[in-house]
């Protein structure tokens, strides 16, 4: 958000696209697209994310954007093989995974209004169509489906909060779904002029026996924007060697653009390090320059530098074991390594992640499995596949006194072993897995039962929580009330806890509204702890969760003490 001390007046221009008035004078919001070429998983998310850190760190107001070509309307259906781990935000909305990336580096929140879908456009545009907004004429990809586009993009600038709205269109230059995205930003850039840069992330590949970078497939991949009406301002090169000023100046000439703006992107330790890469490039600068805005003040990266020194100089480590059934992909659990890394950084502790597959959990091999672990988080999850597995894991946590941690699923299996093991419930179970079991101790919540869509209908968003005072989460947060994000249909079924208190597992927090059982814990236990809702959604670089700096702490005690 813009500082509160200055005055803002928003002038309407240029169809739809307002202007910030403040005390500085009027600047217009500015659009940054990245866009991407040669291959996918280049990192355009990350550089979006850097960009936004270091226009922050020089005082401007900045939100990042991601325009998703999938028809899907969200991410919220989507098996995390296909697209990794779908991410929630403050108001409910599933999204893709880069908006997490977005938020851990500004820790600026994110909205629906940042995560737009091809299939939530032409969804908007048919609804308008039946509607008869058209007014009968026929419905096109130009003009109807790009000026929903459009829209889309500029509601963000329109709303006077930001300086800087930065875009990430998914996918790669030349797919036929990413069409109609490239034809908007080449709208918007005609009629916004010096207000909208293009930003384009390529791969220069380094051909061992020739000894050289080759800049052809950097080349192709701008014709095709170009062919498509959009001429990159900045190149972003992303390179296994350091770029020769010679291959810049090759790039720029091919390209159509200044040598000075083409920028090296090249390997690092850390996601979290492109920040400082691009500061080094100057980056931020020659955007600014593109954009004729002025530079506020002098980077301020001072938090930021420190962050990374912790985290590249650990002086303890523990091992943690992650139990999931997509365990193949660590993408579809990207929020909570990044909780973990974070958490590491504030305790100058490398915390390395053991990916366990509780489909292949069993009696006779959790044991072996699981022994040599400082800590085990059982992680989030739908469906039956894996859950004994998961269940196996929390009762061996438990019973070996391994600080344990599990997060919405895994606190209901935590809730379902000690119904088993410890009440003496021997069928105990999740009427989500077994409908006719005799002690649904977590059952669907009463809202959810008529709902037959999946697609977002369950408890999305941030809900409040009270925190039970002399709780070992009440010491953790230090705070009564708090506000934590959610994404589940199943609860703990409350007809049942006053006969879990009685055995030794307490609620440490509930919902005041709902009264739903938010956070559960094991007070006899060195560290148990299960949460409803998703922690790891609102970690950041710099704000680490305090639920994952307590269990990662909770894993040095339980080293030190073995």
């Amino acid at each position: 958000m813009l500082k509160k001390n200055i005055f803002f007046a928003k002038v309407k221009y240029q169809k739809n696209v307002y202007f910030c008035k403040n005390n500085t004078g009027i600047m217009a919001t500015k659009y940054i697209f990245v866009t991407g070429g040669v291959a996918s998983s280049l990192g355009k998310g990350i550089i979006a994310a850097s960009l936004a850190r270091l226009l922050k760190a020089r005082g401007y107001s900045v939100t990042n954007q991601k325009l998703d070509p999938y028809i899907n309307i969200d991410p919220g259906t989507l098996n995390p093989y296909e697209h990794g781990e779908c991410y929630v935000t403050e108001d409910g909305a599933e999204t893709d995974l880069d908006l997490g990336h977005y938020e851990r580096f500004t820790s600026v929140p994110t909205s629906q209004a940042n995560n737009v879908t091809t299939g939530r456009i032409y969804k908007n545009v048919i609804e308008k169509e039946r509607r008869g907004d058209f007014l009968g004429k026929t419905v096109q990809v130009i003009p109807h489906i790009t000026n929903e586009i459009k829209e889309r993009i500029t509601a963000l600038g329109n709303t006077g909060d930001y300086e800087f709205v930065i875009t990430e269109i998914g996918g790669t230059v030349g797919d036929i779904e990413s069409y109609p995205f490239i034809e908007a930003v080449r709208q918007l850039k005609w009629s916004l002029g010096r207000s909208c840069i293009v930003i384009h992330l390529t791969y220069i590949p380094y051909i061992a026996a020739a000894g050289e970078l080759k800049t052809k497939p950097t080349q192709h991949s701008v014709k095709a924007l170009q062919e498509q009406g959009v001429q990159p301002d900045i190149i972003v090169c992303r390179t296994e060697k350091p770029l020769t000023r010679s291959v810049r100046e090759k790039i720029g000439l091919f390209c159509n653009i200044d040598g000075d703006c083409v920028i090296e992107d090249g390997d690092v330790a850390s996601i979290y390090d492109v920040p400082i890469c691009m500061r080094d490039e100057k980056l931020d600068l020659q955007v600014l320059r593109k954009l004729d805005v002025p530079v506020k003040k002098d980077l301020d990266l001072e938090k930021w530098e420190a962050f990374l020194y912790k985290l590249h100089n650990p002086e303890r480590e523990v091992s943690v074991g992650l139990v999931g059934k997509y365990v193949q992909l660590q993408d579809a659990y990207k929020s909570i390594t990044e909780a973990f890394i974070h958490a590491g950084a504030e305790l100058r502790c490398k915390v390395k992640v053991s990916y366990i597959n509780s489909e292949e959990l069993t009696e006779e091999n959790v044991a072996e499995r699981l022994s040599g672990l400082t800590g085990i988080l059982v992680a989030p999850g739908f469906g039956n596949r894996g859950i004994e597995g998961k269940i196996l894991a929390v009762q061996y946590a438990r019973e070996n006194k391994i600080p344990f941690f599990g997060i919405c699923l895994g606190m209901q299996c935590a809730v379902v072993e000690f119904a088993r093991n410890v009440l003496g419930y021997k069928d105990a179970h999740s009427v989500e897995i077994a409908p006719t079991t005799t002690h649904p101790v977590i059952d669907i919540m009463e809202e959810q039962k008529s709902i037959s869509n999946m697609g977002g209908t369950m408890r999305l968003g941030a809900y409040p929580c009270r925190l039970e005072a002399g709780t070992r989460s009440y010491d953790i947060y230090g705070n009564e009330m708090i506000s934590e994000r959610h994404r589940h249909r199943y609860e703990f079924n409350n007809a049942y806890l006053d006969d879990f208190k009685a055995a030794g597992m307490v609620p440490a927090g509930i919902n005041p509204d709902s009264g739903l059982v938010e956070i559960v814990e094991i007070p006899s236990h060195p560290y148990f702890v299960g949460s409803q809702f998703h922690p790891e959604y609102k970690s950041t670089a710099m704000h680490p969760h305090p639920l994952f700096v307590a269990f990662v702490e909770a894993a040095l005690k339980y080293k030190a003490d073995a």
